[in-house]
């Protein structure tokens, strides 16, 4: 069953989408060079463990900016892996990249499940972090922390291998791989149940303490083809298997989670 996502989440994913047109303005250091903007639209679950989905979309901004120099950093932004992994990258150079990511993290409503009803809501909130990586050949590795700094804070890591391939001169193919880690607090938020929460259930669940490790393992493949200068389009499929106390959880309809994308890029010039 797919489902339309409420304005107030929406607006709180186009404030997420701003994040990326605002990170332009911070890197004053680079030269002149192109933006990249567009809106992009995602089929996901309706919380983690939902076996219903809801259309998510949101639009995004980046620059595409020359090096600012052989002495300063390359001031450029690059495309993240979704909502809450917006990338800043600050440091590239001989296969090692760095750099600071935001976005946003979707909350959860007591009403998303029936076995969620009593359990109460849960407030998302804006992420900022970091990531780095090294590029060995066509792969690369990269480790990113995501912390959650209001409503209901929280934190994970995310552990990730990309391969992209250019597969010809307008079609970039895109794959990867990964495992995210989360910290107690986002784990007993969203997977576990408290004594109040039991209490307070209408599905009847019992008490589980859903300890920090390892939540979910991930596999994405996406697509984009530049139909004109200008003009891209953007496409990709993803699956998620909610593991360990996460998949143990009585809150969670299933462990096997879809995502889907499509999105367009338009690309332009601008001067300084």
């Amino acid at each position: 069953m797919l489902q339309a996502i409420p304005s107030a989440h929406f607006r709180r994913v186009l404030m997420a989408g701003v994040f990326s047109v605002a990170a332009i303005s911070t890197c004053g250091g680079a030269q002149a060079g192109d933006v990249k903007v567009g809106a992009i639209g995602f089929v996901a679950p309706k919380y983690e463990g939902s076996d219903e989905y809801r259309v998510i979309g949101a639009p995004f901004a980046y620059p595409v900016f020359s090096n600012a120099g052989s002495d300063s950093l390359a001031g450029r932004v690059a495309p993240g892996n979704g909502i809450d992994d917006l990338r800043l990258r600050l440091v590239d150079g001989q296969g090692f990249e760095a750099g600071l990511l935001g976005g946003y993290a979707f909350g959860r409503d007591q009403d998303d499940g029936p076995l969620l009803l009593g359990l109460g809501d849960i407030d998302g909130g804006f992420i900022v972090g970091g990531y780095a990586g090294y590029r060995a050949g066509p792969v690369f590795f990269d480790v990113s922390y995501h912390r959650i700094v209001s409503g209901d804070t929280s934190g994970y890591f995310r552990l990730g291998a990309t391969v992209e391939k250019q597969i010809s001169a307008n079609v970039e193919v895109r794959s990867r791989v990964g495992v995210t880690y989360a910290d107690d607090d986002y784990m007993q938020d969203y997977f576990g149940v408290s004594v109040v929460q039991s209490g307070r259930s209408a599905a009847g669940l019992a008490v589980y303490d859903a300890q920090a490790g390892f939540k979910d393992v991930f596999v994405d493949v996406g697509l984009t083809y530049d139909f004109s200068k200008h003009w891209s389009v953007l496409a990709g499929v993803g699956y998620k298997r909610l593991i360990s106390d996460a998949a143990d959880s009585p809150v969670i309809e299933t462990e096997d989670q879809f995502f889907g994308r499509l999105g367009f890029t338009y690309r332009f010039s601008i001067q300084r």
